[in-house]
């Protein structure tokens, strides 16, 4: 009797201690995060970490690669980013249909709705991992921006270490450098929020950008702030057809590798509209800028050599994207021709286009050969 008194006692104290312990861990937790958001408030500059200390970019799953993977954004119609965002029951809908083509996804911010996304993730035990990102945007003389960036900076942190199952890669900014970028930041700026993040995860941190910007000398700055760079190479924006579209995809991915031969390069962005505005011209505009055969015909063939060149090369390669976003180039003020909403696999409505379907066909086909 005494000695299962003792067992009882002992098991008792020992959940207490580690209550306790957690309750302290979380404690912690919340003063280094308000610690990091009075730094970025004041603009002080953070420590560079060892580059060899958070973990290396390695997208596996049970030994499978899981690096031919997919941009997701979640937005349906009526719904948009900071405003109404998917319902848990709508973003397990789009899991159950993104986990049977691919096990690793790219979003763009840490906020409710990624949040909420990786809790159906854990909650349904999904075999997807992820890519956060965190969006930033230029805040010089722009308090509310500022704002919004340390906040979703600091999510993100909170993100990564509550979620370190689901979470094995971070990206600090989308298209931020690059000349043509309408949200361009100033390098030290984006260093400073590099750092912050960096410094208080485990896992590889990483930015976002064009080619345009990792083919320059300026971007080694970036390049030694992070653990791998990813690069976004898109043969369409760029006048291309689908009759050299790959060897100009790999002709430019080349040319950055060149640049940083030191670095892990992943792919971020790539991809093929469906429908655009070919009326709409001018200086960086879709009318005036693109010059192939922009189709569903169009988007199933250069799936399938797109497919073939990052397997062929086993390049890490985020695919753009899931789901039409008809959020996107305006929203309900705009047309549903602008290119923004069509650069789907998916329509909107979650059913596959035509391209999608028979890129499928010829995968099943390449697999019996």
């Amino acid at each position: 009797m005494i000695k299962k008194l003792t067992l009882i006692l002992f098991i008792t104290l020992l959940v207490s201690a580690i209550l306790v312990s957690c309750s302290k861990s979380t404690s912690i937790s919340k003063i280094s995060i308000e610690k990091i958001r009075a730094k970025l408030e004041a603009g002080e500059a953070f420590e560079q970490k060892d580059l060899t200390s958070n973990s290396k970019f390695d997208p596996y799953l049970n030994d499978k690669w899981i690096g031919n993977a997919i941009s997701y954004g979640c937005y349906r119609t009526g719904q948009a980013p900071g405003n109404i965002g998917p319902s848990k029951e709508e973003i397990l809908e789009d899991l159950n249909i993104i986990m049977n083509h691919w096990n690793l996804i790219r979003v763009y911010n840490a906020d409710d709705d990624s949040e909420r996304l990786l809790e159906v993730i854990r909650e349904n035990n999904i075999p997807v991992k992820m890519m956060l990102g965190i969006w930033l945007a230029n805040e010089e003389k722009d308090p509310e921006t500022k704002k919004s960036n340390i906040t979703n900076a600091l999510r993100c942190i909170e993100l990564a270490n509550k979620f370190p199952d689901i979470i094995i890669a971070v990206n600090v900014g989308n298209e931020t450098q690059v000349f043509w970028s309408w949200h361009r930041m100033k390098t030290e700026n984006l260093i400073r929020y590099i750092r912050a993040v960096r410094n208080n995860i485990t896992i590889p941190v990483t930015t976002a950008d064009d080619y345009n910007f990792w083919n320059m000398p300026e971007s080694r700055a970036v390049a030694a702030e992070i653990d791998f760079i990813v690069t976004h190479i898109y043969p369409l924006w760029n006048g291309k057809t689908l009759e050299n579209a790959i060897e100009w995809l790999d002709e430019n991915y080349q040319d950055v590798k060149r640049n940083h031969p030191e670095k892990q390069l992943v792919l971020g962005e790539i991809g093929w509209a469906t429908v655009y505005n070919a009326d709409k011209k001018g200086d960086g505009e879709q009318g005036s800028l693109i010059k192939g055969d922009v189709s569903i015909k169009a988007q199933g063939k250069f799936l399938i050599e797109l497919n073939k060149w990052v397997n062929d090369n086993k390049v890490t390669t985020f695919f753009f994207e899931a789901f039409d976003e008809p959020w996107k180039g305006g929203g309900e003020d705009s047309g549903p021709n602008e290119i923004e909403k069509n650069w789907g696999i998916f329509y909107e409505d979650r059913t596959p286009k035509e391209s999608f379907q028979n890129f499928i066909i010829h995968s099943e086909l390449m697999h019996e050969k």
